[in-house]
C-alpha cells in the first residue's frame, strides 16, 4: 500500500511540477530565440548605420578632393587658406577609424569632420552637398 501511495504522490508531484518545468523550458527557448533575433537585428542596424557614416565621409572626401584640385590652379591668398582647410579635412578623414567600431571617440571625430566641412562650405556662393542626409536604405 505504501508503494501505491508513493507512486500516486510521484504522479501528483509530476503534475504539479509540470507547470514549473514548462515555464522554465519556455523561458529558455524564448531567451535563446530572443538572443538570436537580437543579434540579427543588431547586425542589420550596424550595417545600415555604418553604411550611412561611410557614405557621409565619402561625400566629404569627394568634395574636399575635388575642390583641392580646382583651387591648386588658382594661387592667391584666399585660395591658400581654403587649400589649408581642405588639407586639414582630408587629413581628418584619412585618420578616421573606419574599421574600428569600438573606437571610443568615433562620434567626436565625426562631429569634428562635419564642423570642418561646414567651415569650408559656409562662405561658398554655390550650395554644398548635404552629405549628412544621403539616402541609404536597408535591403
Amino acid at each position: 500500500m505504501a508503494a501505491a501511495a508513493s507512486e500516486g504522490s510521484d504522479m501528483f508531484d509530476e503534475i504539479v511540477m509540470a507547470d514549473e518545468r514548462f515555464h522554465g523550458e519556455g523561458y529558455q527557448e524564448g531567451y535563446a530565440e530572443g538572443s538570436h533575433v537580437g543579434v540579427v537585428e543588431g547586425r542589420r542596424y550596424g550595417l545600415l548605420h555604418g553604411a550611412k557614416i561611410g557614405s557621409e565621409i565619402g561625400c566629404y572626401l569627394g568634395f574636399a578632393l575635388t575642390w583641392q584640385c580646382l583651387l591648386q590652379n588658382c594661387p592667391d591668398e584666399k585660395n591658400s587658406k581654403k587649400i589649408k582647410a581642405l588639407d586639414s579635412l582630408i587629413g581628418m578623414i584619412q585618420k578616421f577609424p573606419y574599421e574600428d567600431p569600438t573606437y571610443d571617440k568615433l562620434q567626436e571625430d565625426l562631429e569634428k569632420i562635419r564642423g570642418k566641412f561646414k567651415q569650408l562650405t559656409h562662405q561658398e556662393p554655390e550650395p554644398a552637398p548635404n552629405c549628412m542626409y544621403l539616402k541609404i536604405e536597408a535591403k
